[in-house]
């Protein structure tokens, strides 16, 4: 670290996601928002330079033996610590505007993808995420990536690239800090898993920028891999919760800091799973063709690098993007190959984040994808019946855990046997 510590405005945004940053903003308690800086790391000296006081005048709020009078002093705190002016009661700062319509998202996507660009991409993504409202968020990135300069993008996953390493201070992360970091990433992705919903993404995003401020430090080598791969983790988690917020072009950018963060790890498993993640978004939003593109690049990173079961995963979301096409004999052949690797799959190999998917999720999207072919061919109840047995059985197969997997599959039943009453 720095003589002045962590940097002010990275800890406030990280911050914005705890309670008790939020009620001291809108309570004026500047000496438990100073303190709450200086527990995540800035320094008298750092709080005092970005706001224009003295480090003994920060002092003097921090112990509680001056009081700020007037508004003044909380612009300064807006200003310095670029805390947007709702939280302390202020009217909108000049520089909120300025944020906002900044370069377009994902424009240093189309930088190097080396460790430091990362970082640095990964470090501003979050800080402004955490900064603002959902409105201003959205606002900020309207559209999703798609066509040609999507797949340009997403390409560097395996263009090696080097990077001449530079000078910067040595970080004192050891094996049982990063091992707690690791095991929040886990404990995040169960939560999304099991429940859904966007309840703790900004939770996520702030772990997110902490792990790109221990990553600006240098590290023994083991140890800055373990970082980008927590990192790309923790990307990934942001963006699933991003998806249930419907902020989704927002989830599409941390999808592709996932991948990026996954280059650096070397995790190229990880990396073919969020390539297949932002493939089902675009399927979703009916860009078949996309998804392919994204799917088959998945594959030539997996070759020799995946289990059976990451590629059986792979293979479903190839059969989707078939199915959509109308294309039922790849459709055919797809599904055919994911339930092959699946029953060869040594599950012990697994890790943590495909250990989802198994016969009953297998079976599940294999069926729901039958109905889509069925409502695609005018209701046939050929692929109606097929889809509904799938269904049903995936239903009874579910582990109780799966919930969320479960409750996605309520619903297709019934219009799987509501495609079978109608004439082809």
């Amino acid at each position: 670290m720095s003589e002045s510590g962590r940097d002010p405005q990275v800890v406030a945004a990280a911050l914005l996601g705890d309670r008790r940053m939020v009620e001291a903003c809108g309570t004026h308690d500047l000496q438990t928002l100073i303190r709450l800086m200086r527990s995540r790391g800035a320094s008298l000296r750092g709080l005092a330079s970005v706001t224009g006081m003295s480090p003994g005048r920060v002092y003097e709020y921090e112990v509680g033996e001056r009081q700020p009078r007037g508004f003044e002093v909380f612009e300064r705190i807006s200003d310095g610590f670029r805390i947007p002016g709702r939280y302390l009661r202020l009217a909108d700062r000049p520089w909120e505007e300025a944020d906002t319509t900044e370069a377009s998202p994902g424009e240093d996507d189309l930088d190097r993808w080396v460790p430091s660009h990362t970082v640095e991409a990964i470090s501003f993504f979050t800080r402004r995420d955490l900064m603002l409202n959902r409105r201003e968020a959205t606002r900020a990135i309207a559209t999703l990536a798609v066509g040609t300069p999507l797949i340009e993008c997403v390409e560097r996953w395996l263009t090696p690239e080097q990077e001449r390493a530079a000078r910067s201070p040595l970080g004192n992360i050891g094996t049982e800090e990063i091992e707690r970091i690791e095991q929040a990433a886990h404990l995040f992705r169960e939560w999304d898993d099991h429940f859904g919903g966007g309840l703790r993404r900004k939770a996520v995003v702030g772990q997110l920028n902490e792990v790109a401020d221990l990553l600006r430090d240098s590290h023994p080598s083991e140890i800055t891999r373990r970082l980008f791969r927590v990192m790309a983790h923790l990307a990934e988690t942001a963006a699933m919760m991003s998806w249930d917020s419907g902020m989704h072009a927002t989830a599409q950018r941390y999808y592709i800091l996932a991948l990026r963060a996954s280059k650096e790890a070397k995790e190229y498993a990880f990396g073919a799973n969020i390539l297949a993640s932002m493939a089902r978004q675009l399927l979703y939003m009916g860009r078949p063709d996309d998804a392919l593109e994204l799917i088959r690049l998945a594959e030539d990173g997996a070759k020799g690098r995946a289990s059976g079961a990451v590629w059986s995963m792979l293979h479903t979301r190839e059969a989707w993007a078939y199915a959509k096409l109308g294309r039922v004999q790849a459709f055919r052949r797809a599904t055919g190959k994911a339930e092959d690797a699946l029953a060869g799959a040594d599950r012990s190999e697994d890790p943590y984040w495909i250990r989802y998917f198994d016969e009953a999720e297998l079976t599940g999207v294999t069926g729901g994808r039958l109905l889509d072919l069925a409502q695609e061919h005018r209701g046939s109840p050929v692929y109606a019946r097929e889809a509904e047995a799938l269904i049903d059985r995936a239903l009874k197969l579910r582990r109780p855990e799966s919930m969320r997997s479960f409750s996605l599959d309520q619903a297709p039943p019934e219009r799987a046997r509501a495609s079978c009453q109608r004439r082809p």
